[in-house]
C-alpha cells in the first residue's frame, strides 16, 4: 500500500483467501496523530497485563469449498511465526555462539528446536527465560530475558534493576501474554464407555499438523540489521541459511 499523496509505500495489505485480511504499517513510514490534539497517556504495564488482548498460537485456514464443502484446519499463527523469528534473531545473538534453553511447553517448541539446530551443543548453556510484569524476579542464573513490547510505544519492558550483561528479547505482548499465561485445558469427568473416574481432555485443543517453523524472511531481515551479525560465528549462520532452503527449520 502506497500513501496517495506522496506514492512512497507505508503499508503491507494481507489478502490471502484463505487468511483473514489485515494491513500492516511501516514503523518507518508512519506515525500516530492525536486525535482533536489531545494526546492520552499510555497505559500502564500493569493495565495491559489484565485487559490486553492475548495472540492466539493457531488459527483456523479455510479451505477451497469441494465436494465436501467448504472446510478448514489449524495451522500455526502468522503473527506467531512472524514474531518468532524477529525474535530468534535476537536470541542468536544473545547466546554469543552458545547453546541456550528456554522455558518448556509453548515457549520450547516455538524456540528450542531451531536453536538446538543453529547452535553448536556444548555443556555450558546460556539460560533464557519469560521475564516481565506480572512476573516473579528472574533468577541470578538467566542470561537472556523474554520480554513484552509495549504497544502502544514499541518500548520492551524493562526490570526495575536492570542487569547490564542480561540481554533481553522483545515478543509482541499478545504473544507474550500467551507464553507467560498459558491457558490450562482443565480435565473433565470422562462419561460413556470410559470408566467414570477417568479424566480426559474436552474438547480436545486444536493442533496443527506440523512442527513450528518461525518465518524464514523476518529472522533473516532482522538479523542482517543487528550489528553483531559482523561476528564470524553469525555470518558463518547468515551465509549456510542463505544457500540452503532449511525447510525444516523455516
Amino acid at each position: 500500500m502506497a500513501c496517495e499523496t506522496c506514492d512512497l509505500p507505508v503499508a503491507t495489505r494481507v489478502d490471502d483467501c484463505s487468511l483473514w485480511q489485515a494491513v500492516r504499517l511501516s514503523p518507518d513510514a508512519v506515525h500516530r496523530v492525536p486525535v482533536d490534539g489531545v494526546h492520552a497517556a499510555p497505559l500502564s504495564w500493569s493495565t495491559l497485563t489484565e485487559k490486553g488482548e492475548k495472540t492466539p498460537p493457531f488459527e483456523p485456514i479455510a479451505t477451497w469449498g469441494g465436494r465436501s464443502g467448504t472446510n478448514h484446519y489449524w495451522s500455526w499463527s502468522p503473527r506467531w511465526e512472524a514474531a518468532a523469528g524477529h525474535a530468534l534473531a535476537h536470541l542468536l545473538v544473545a547466546s554469543q555462539g552458545q547453546p541456550v534453553t528456554v522455558p518448556g511447553g509453548l515457549t520450547a517448541n516455538v524456540f528450542q528446536r531451531a536453536l538446538d539446530a543453529l547452535l553448536p551443543a556444548g555443556a555450558l548453556k546460556r539460560v533464557a527465560v519469560l521475564a516481565g510484569p506480572g512476573q516473579p524476579s528472574p533468577d541470578a542464573g538467566a542470561d537472556i530475558l523474554l520480554v513484552p513490547v509495549h504497544p502502544q510505544t514499541g518500548r520492551t519492558w524493562t526490570s526495575a534493576r536492570p542487569t547490564a550483561s542480561v540481554y533481553s528479547v522483545p515478543l509482541p505482548l499478545g504473544v507474550w501474554l500467551c507464553l507467560a499465561h498459558p491457558q490450562p485445558y482443565l480435565p473433565l469427568p470422562a462419561s460413556g464407555r470410559i470408566p467414570r473416574d477417568v479424566l480426559r481432555e474436552a474438547p480436545l485443543p486444536p493442533l496443527p499438523d506440523h512442527l513450528f517453523r518461525a518465518d524464514r524472511d523476518t529472522f533473516l531481515h532482522t538479523l542482517v540489521r543487528l550489528p553483531a551479525v559482523r561476528s564470524p560465528w553469525l555470518r558463518t549462520i547468515v551465509e549456510n541459511l542463505t544457500n540452503s532452503t532449511s525447510a525444516d527449520l523455516f
